[in-house]
């Protein structure tokens, strides 16, 4: 199998000079490499890298092939023959076939265009769509379909995709996997989409304690790295209780040699036996009771590194886990009533009429495309908007809404100061009690928000939903694991599994759906 790109012993180091990761090796061919890693571990920068837009730290970069990246954002004044790169070729050929070709359209003239740009509109589906349309009226999913067909139309032999998922409705999802799964030549992809890693050939994890090569998809890497991690927390409760072992069989040892101290001093006190004898007999007992005392501190000091040593790497290797508090909701408690509602934004008929109500600790999806009211229909019910028509009743004061974006946070503020904005009711200490339930304790609830990952502002969210005395009985849930690693998902997933009430979700991502127990989901569009 011939490689189309192969790093060598690559290192890569953030602007300022601080190291992303050391030291990976790899060979790409035709197969379908996923990346994952903790946001800010150097998946985008390592794709910018292997298109030759930064210097390596160390270590080189060889590709033996053409690369091309998806593109996903473009000029919206674009039509769509101008997306593709293909306007100025169309002219020219348009100009021969109308008999007004010049010597150099000949020249320049590309016969199969025509042949491959039907194949590539054809395969993403968009045959239909006129090349004139400009891209600003496309959808989310119609724009990636553009994306798609300009790599089609490339044909190079290696493709970087950098989380081609996100933000995308299924419709957009849907032409991002057929494309890893059709293309026959080399694919990698840097992406939290745990559905899209699956169908991936490799997985590369990046940490800055070292670089993981994994043969197979996500769902075995995650199993490998479950059993990875359950190792090391056997590891770390064995090396504990060695420990435990070591300081009884230390203060053990240094009983026994209190009590041969005692009798001596009490032989000596008689008097009944000669000085000299007794002499010999201390010192033999000072020179065995230093050998003992020696090996005692030597065993007990490797006991405690090995400690240290095994907790570390749990630490590493580990997730932060969250319990949100009970709300202690009853099963037959209505919260929810939806009446008729009809809403229209600027003319525009978005959803309705309308009808669903939501009872006890149910978990339930809205779903439909984008730009079908899904967080709209959020925002009548925190009473931001007002329907059409309809009648809106939330029957609990208890509600709290969790969005992408984590917008209740004000990016200038700290931590404390967000806190203290959003619960005025709380004193200083129960702010920081709350914040540390979510792991910001100390010098990190002084942090300003606009610093925090994703993963910090969705804890940073949580606590901040949760520091009421009263936790909420609904929670909202708009697209929350956009902009998440897989880490941060997985810990959200196991904090809302647990929660006992209710759920109100809008996401595109179906194994968080599933994660978190969804019930029923209410379509619009």
């Amino acid at each position: 199998m011939s490689a189309f790109l192969t790093l060598d012993h690559l290192s890569l180091a953030k602007p300022d000079g601080a190291p992303l990761f050391d030291n990976l090796t790899l060979s790409v061919g035709p197969q379908r490499i996923g990346l994952v890693g903790r946001n800010g571990c150097g998946k985008s920068t390592l794709l910018r890298a292997i298109a030759g837009d930064v210097p390596p730290a160390a270590g080189t970069v060889h590709s033996h092939g053409r690369i091309a990246r998806l593109e996903q954002r473009f000029d919206e004044t674009l039509t769509l023959a101008e997306a593709l790169g293909v306007a100025k070729a169309l002219a020219c050929l348009a100009r021969i076939t109308a008999g007004e070709g010049s010597a150099e359209d000949f020249d320049a003239a590309d016969w199969t265009l025509e042949a491959r740009l039907d194949k590539a509109l054809s395969e993403t589906g968009l045959a239909a769509m006129p090349l004139d349309r400009r891209l600003a009226s496309l959808s989310g999913g119609e724009r990636t379909r553009v994306g798609l067909a300009r790599l089609l139309l490339a044909a190079p032999d290696l493709i970087l995709l950098d989380e081609p998922t996100n933000n995308l409705d299924a419709e957009g999802r849907a032409a991002v996997m057929a494309l890893v799964e059709t293309w026959p030549g080399g694919l990698i992809v840097a992406s939290h989409d745990r559905a899209l890693l699956d169908r991936m050939d490799r997985i590369v994890e990046l940490t800055p304690v070292g670089c993981t090569v994994f043969g197979g998809g996500w769902s075995a890497f995650a199993e490998a790295r479950d059993a990875a991690r359950a190792r090391a927390a056997s590891e770390a409760e064995s090396a504990a209780n060695r420990l435990k072992s070591t300081e009884r069989k230390v203060q053990q040892a240094k009983e026994k040699k209190d009590r041969s101290d005692a009798r001596g001093r009490a032989v000596r006190a008689r008097g009944d036996q000669p000085k000299l004898l007794l002499d010999a007999r201390a010192e033999r007992a000072e020179a065995t009771g230093a050998r003992g005392s020696h090996l005692a501190h030597r065993q007990l000091g490797e006991a405690e590194t090995a400690l240290s040593d095994a907790e570390a790497k749990l630490e590493i290797i580990t997730p932060l886990s969250i319990d949100l508090p009970a709300c202690h909701l009853p099963a037959t408690r209505q919260l929810l009533t939806l009446s008729d509602v009809v809403m229209e934004v600027g003319g525009r008929h978005l959803f309705g009429p309308l009808s669903a109500e939501l009872r006890g600790p149910e978990r339930v999806a809205i779903t439909g495309p984008n730009g079908s009211g899904k967080t709209t229909l959020l925002k009548l019910i925190t009473g931001e908007l007002v329907p059409t028509a309809g009648d809106v009743t939330v029957h609990t004061d208890r509600i709290a809404l969790l969005d992408q974006h984590v917008s209740r946070l004000d990016p200038g503020l700290s931590l404390l100061d967000n806190m203290k904005a959003l619960l005025p009711g709380l004193n200083e200490n129960d702010t920081r009690a709350a914040l540390a339930r979510f792991a910001f304790r100390g010098e990190a609830a002084l942090q300003t928000a606009v610093t925090l990952s994703g993963g910090e502002r969705l804890r940073a969210g949580l606590a901040a939903a949760f520091a009421t005395h009263e936790p909420p009985d609904l929670l909202l849930l708009d697209e929350p694991t956009n902009h998440l690693d897989i880490e941060a998902v997985e810990l959200l997933e196991a904090a809302l599994k647990a929660y006992d009430g209710a759920i109100l979700a809008i996401s595109h991502d179906e194994r968080f759906l599933e994660a978190i127990g969804i019930d029923r989901r209410i379509a619009l569009g």
